[in-house]
C-alpha cells in the first residue's frame, strides 16, 4: 500500500509538471513582445549559401520552426538601406513615405538632404554631432507610431549602430531610438526623443563594452580554406605562390582584421564585434525597459548595420561577409535563447528580414564571363554638362546628381523660355547612350503616366514629386555605380530586391510561403495580428497565410 501511494504521488507530480508546462506554453491573445530584426543588406541566397555553417539555434531555428516567406521582394527601383527600412515600418513605398533614398537634393534650398539629419536637434549622451537626427522626413506614420497611439502603455524601442536605421524603424514617437557614437564609444539618442538617456542605457555605457570589443582582433571562425562560399581565389593563389601581401598573409593565418594599435570605435561599424555590441545593448533594453512583461504589446526593432558596411567594402562573395554571418548567427542564437527564456517563445513574435540586397562585384562576374561594369556618374555628368551647354548655351543646367537621380536648374530653364519636359526628355535620351544605362525616365512622364507593372512601375514607386530628381536612371543587370565602394545595391533586380522574411514564435505555424509577398505587407500584417490601425500611408496587404492561423 505504501508503494502504491508513493507511485500515485509521483504520477500526480508528473501530471502537475506536465500541466504547468502546457499552461505556460499557451500563447497570449496578443504577443507581449514583437521583435523585428533587420539584417542590413542580407540577400535571400545568404540563407542557403551559409546554411551548413550556421548553428542550430540562429537562422536555422527561425527557418525550421517559423514561417519562411521565400518570395518576399521590394517593389521599387532605388533599393537602399533607408528606403527599405522606411518601407518595412510604414507599409508603403518611397513615393508615399517620402524616404526616396539615403540622400537626395532639396529643390527648395539647393542643399543635399540626409534622410534623418536634423541640425535643430541636440545629442543626448554623446558627442556634439552624433545626435543631430530625427524622423522629420518620414511623411507617414509607422507601425510603431500606430502601436503607441493604440496603447500608450506599449513601449517602442529602436536600436542600431546607425542612426538612420534606428530612427526609421521606429517612427515619430517611440519610447526610445538609440544608436552608436563612434567618437565617444557610447550609445546615444536625440533631443527629438528624450531629454536624458534612461538609467539602464547610462549604466550600459559605463561598462565600456565598446572599448572591449574595439580592442579585439577579428579572427576567422573556421580555417580560411573552408570558406567555399566566398571568392577565395586570391587566398588560394597566395598559398600556392607564397605572396607576401599583408592582408593575404593575415587571412591565411586566420586573421581577418588585426587588433587595432590605437583605440578606434569607428572600427566597430564594420566589424562583427559591432553586431555583438548591438545585440548586447538590445538585451539591456529588454531588461531595462521591462519589455514583454505585461499585457501591453511592446515593440523592439534591432538593425544589424555592420553587414551593410562589409558588403559595400568587400562584396557579397567575400570571406569578410561570410565570416560576419557565421558570427552573427551565433549572436542571433544567443539573443533568441534570451528572449525565449525571459519572455517565452509563445509570447514573442520575431520577424527577421533585410532592408535591401546587394550586387556582386563586376570583377567577380567577369570571372564567369557574365556582363557587368561600373557606371561613373562624375564623368557622365561632366559630359552631360558639356552637351547641354552646346545645345542651350552657357549655364549650370544640372544642379545635382544623387543616387541615379539628375536634378535640373528649373529657374535657368524657365528664364531661357524652355519647356522643362523637353529638356528632361533630351537628357533622358542622351543618358541612354552611356554604357550600362538601361533606362532613363523623366519626372514629367512619371507624373502623367500610371504604370501598373514592369520596370517603370518600380520607377514610379520610387518617385516622390517633391523630392525626386528630374531624370532617374536604371543600370543594366550587373552594373553598379562607381562611388568608392566595390559594389552597391540600388536596383530593381533580384539580387537587390529579393530578401529573407521569416516569422517565428507566438502563434506562428511552421510553413514555407511561396506566394509573392511585397515588403509593404509587413506593417499591415503586424497591425492586423494585434488588431490596430495600419500606418496611415500603408499600401500593402496582410499576408493571408499568417493571418489565418
Amino acid at each position: 500500500m505504501k508503494k502504491f501511494f508513493i507511485a500515485l504521488l509521483f504520477s500526480a507530480c508528473l501530471l502537475n509538471v506536465g500541466y504547468t508546462q502546457q499552461r505556460i506554453a499557451i500563447p497570449s491573445d496578443k504577443p507581449k513582445l514583437i521583435v523585428e530584426i533587420i539584417v542590413s543588406q542580407m540577400r535571400y541566397d545568404y540563407i542557403h549559401r551559409y546554411w551548413d555553417k550556421f548553428s542550430e539555434g540562429g537562422f536555422k531555428l527561425l527557418v525550421n520552426e517559423g514561417a519562411f516567406c521565400k518570395n518576399a521582394r521590394y517593389n521599387y527601383l532605388l533599393t537602399q538601406a533607408y528606403p527599405g527600412i522606411a518601407t518595412i515600418s510604414t507599409g508603403a513605398n518611397p513615393m508615399v513615405h517620402g524616404v526616396i533614398s539615403n540622400k537626395w537634393y532639396s529643390k527648395a534650398n539647393g542643399e543635399p538632404v540626409d534622410a534623418v539629419a536634423d541640425d535643430k536637434m541636440n545629442t543626448i549622451g554623446g558627442s556634439y554631432f552624433s545626435g543631430k537626427f530625427s524622423p522629420k522626413n518620414i511623411i507617414t506614420s509607422t507601425f510603431g507610431d500606430e502601436l503607441n497611439l493604440y496603447d500608450p502603455e506599449s513601449k517602442v524601442v529602436g536600436i542600431s549602430l546607425d542612426a538612420g536605421s534606428a530612427i526609421l524603424s521606429t517612427g515619430h514617437n517611440p519610447t526610445g531610438s538609440f544608436w552608436f557614437d563612434a567618437e565617444k564609444g557610447n550609445w546615444v539618442s536625440s533631443s527629438f526623443f528624450m531629454s536624458n538617456l534612461p538609467a539602464w542605457a547610462d549604466t550600459f555605457n559605463t561598462k565600456k563594452f565598446a572599448k572591449l570589443y574595439a580592442e579585439r582582433q577579428w579572427d576567422a571562425s573556421h580555417p580560411i580554406n573552408t570558406y567555399d562560399e566566398a571568392d577565395t581565389n586570391k587566398v588560394k593563389a597566395a598559398e600556392v605562390k607564397k605572396k607576401l601581401i599583408d592582408k593575404i598573409k593575415s587571412m591565411i593565418d586566420g586573421v581577418i582584421q588585426k587588433k587595432a594599435q590605437t583605440l578606434n570605435y569607428a572600427s566597430l561599424l564594420e566589424s562583427p564585434f559591432g553586431n555583438l555590441l548591438t545585440k548586447d545593448f538590445a538585451i539591456a533594453s529588454i531588461v531595462g525597459e521591462n519589455l514583454g512583461n505585461d499585457d501591453h504589446t511592446d515593440f523592439l526593432t534591432l538593425t544589424f548595420s555592420v553587414n551593410r558596411a562589409l558588403g559595400l567594402k568587400y562584396g557579397p562573395q567575400s570571406i569578410e561577409v561570410e565570416d560576419a554571418y557565421i558570427k552573427l548567427d551565433k549572436e542571433l542564437a544567443h539573443f533568441l535563447e534570451f528572449i525565449s527564456g525571459t519572455v517565452g517563445k509563445e509570447n514573442v513574435l520575431v520577424v527577421l528580414t533585410s532592408d535591401q540586397g546587394i550586387a556582386s562585384t563586376p570583377a567577380y562576374l567577369e570571372k564567369s564571363k557574365i556582363p557587368g561594369g561600373y557606371f561613373d556618374p562624375n564623368k557622365a555628368m561632366a559630359l552631360l554638362g558639356s552637351y547641354l551647354k552646346a545645345i542651350y548655351g552657357q549655364g549650370n543646367w544640372v544642379t545635382a546628381y544623387y543616387e541615379k537621380q539628375i536634378y535640373l536648374n528649373h529657374r535657368l530653364i524657365e528664364d531661357s523660355n524652355l519647356k522643362l519636359e523637353d529638356v528632361q526628355q533630351k537628357i533622358a535620351s542622351f543618358m541612354l547612350e552611356f554604357s550600362g544605362v538601361a533606362n532613363a525616365i523623366t519626372g514629367s512622364t512619371l507624373q502623367s503616366a500610371n504604370f501598373t507593372m514592369g520596370i517603370f512601375q518600380k520607377f514610379q514607386n520610387s518617385y516622390n514629386q517633391r523630392r525626386s530628381g528630374d531624370i532617374i536612371l536604371n543600370l543594366e543587370p550587373g552594373w553598379v555605380e562607381s562611388n568608392g565602394s566595390v559594389t552597391s545595391g540600388n536596383s530593381a533586380y533580384s539580387y537587390d530586391v529579393h530578401v529573407p522574411l521569416v516569422w517565428y514564435g507566438w502563434k506562428i505555424k511552421r510553413r514555407s510561403i511561396l506566394s509573392p509577398v511585397d515588403m509593404t505587407d509587413i506593417a499591415p500584417t503586424l497591425s492586423t495580428l494585434i488588431g490596430i490601425t495600419w500606418p496611415n500611408g500603408a499600401t500593402g496587404n496582410p499576408i493571408r497565410e499568417l493571418i489565418e492561423y
